[in-house]
């Protein structure tokens, strides 16, 4: 078959062999317009993808060249304009790249995986309307995490001592929870005032209950405040981190801002006091100052985050004071 691509609307289709080298009326916009053969044209099309491609990676490497001689920024994508909650830009190479080079000259090899930077999933959203309301939802999130613990599925949420607000509020989170499929079945007993769940077995489902979600919500609060300062930034999830004597390590969120600041933030919901000493270590090891490197404990007191700031050489808050440091440091 030969092709018919209109130089003016781009109305493409398919037309019969016996067109070829023929010029007719486009049927949409009528511009008059060649008819090529299929093959001929998708090679001239390849080349001219390829020639450009060459052309980018050249520019990209120059760029390299210029930030490392020369120490200047190059402009990271602001975001402005895409759906954080919805989105795979975060998953591009060309996005997290920055934090890799930077943790190169570190002399620390990393591993990115994209599929912790895709937000096209729920986790995101389920995880913001827990964190902001985690007063109200705390006792809820540990009673999944002890069933599922125990390996059971089905659990009742009873609302008789609740307010009509946190009431209110746990019937809707329960909802998004089944509307988002994290929960299997969902049925509220408006009588008897209670809420029954058949949880999700799905690995991916039991690890965000059991902690995951707090990373997507410091990652996505953090990320929404950067764009709404409109900083230019580089962020990643997850990082497997490899150092020169092959220990390994994963830090959990890492923001890269304007290509100079680094911000780590080690994100706990449960026990965090015995690997005080290892995020320590690991502080050091990366190389970042203290103010930078952050232990973000959910539930933690304002008084326990600045006690403990003041005790070690780590900065502790809690998911409501994180964005104001981010903000002191930025």
């Amino acid at each position: 078959m030969a092709i018919f691509r209109c130089y003016k609307c781009g109305h493409l289709r398919e037309v019969a062999n016996e067109y070829i080298g023929k010029s007719v009326k486009c049927p949409r916009c009528t511009q008059v317009t060649p008819i090529h053969d299929t093959m001929a044209f998708v090679e001239k099309l390849l080349e001219k993808y390829f020639t450009q491609r060459n052309e980018l990676q050249k520019l990209q490497q120059q760029c390299s060249v210029i930030e490392e001689i020369y120490d200047v920024d190059i402009p990271q994508p602001s975001f402005a304009d895409i759906n954080l909650f919805n989105t795979t830009a975060f998953a591009d190479d060309g996005q997290y790249a920055p934090i890799v080079d930077w943790f190169k000259k570190q002399k620390v090899k990393i591993k990115v995986d994209p599929r912790q930077l895709d937000t096209t999933g729920f986790f995101d959203e389920v995880a913001v309307s827990l964190g902001d309301n985690y007063d109200t939802l705390k006792d809820i999130i540990e009673k999944i995490k002890r069933t599922q613990k125990k390996g059971y599925q089905n659990l009742s949420i009873p609302l008789a001592q609740k307010s009509q607000k946190e009431s209110k509020e746990i019937i809707e989170f329960c909802q998004k929870l089944y509307e988002y499929s994290f929960v299997a079945k969902y049925f509220y007993q408006k009588q008897d005032k209670i809420i029954r769940l058949a949880l999700q077995p799905a690995p991916a489902i039991v690890q965000f209950f059991s902690g995951g979600w707090f990373e997507w919500f410091v990652f996505i609060k953090i990320t929404e405040y950067l764009r709404g300062k409109q900083r230019n930034f580089s962020c990643s999830r997850n990082i497997s981190v490899t150092f020169a004597n092959e220990d390994l390590h994963e830090l959990d969120v890492f923001f890269l801002v304007d290509g100079r600041l680094p911000i780590c933030i080690e994100c706990k919901t449960g026990e965090f006091r015995p690997d005080i000493e290892k995020y320590l270590k690991l502080r050091k090891r990366v190389h970042m100052d203290k103010s930078n490197f952050l232990l973000c404990v959910v539930g933690l007191s304002q008084e326990q985050a600045q006690g403990l700031s003041s005790m070690y050489d780590l900065t502790f808050v809690n998911e409501q004071n994180l964005l104001e440091h981010i903000g002191r440091l930025v």
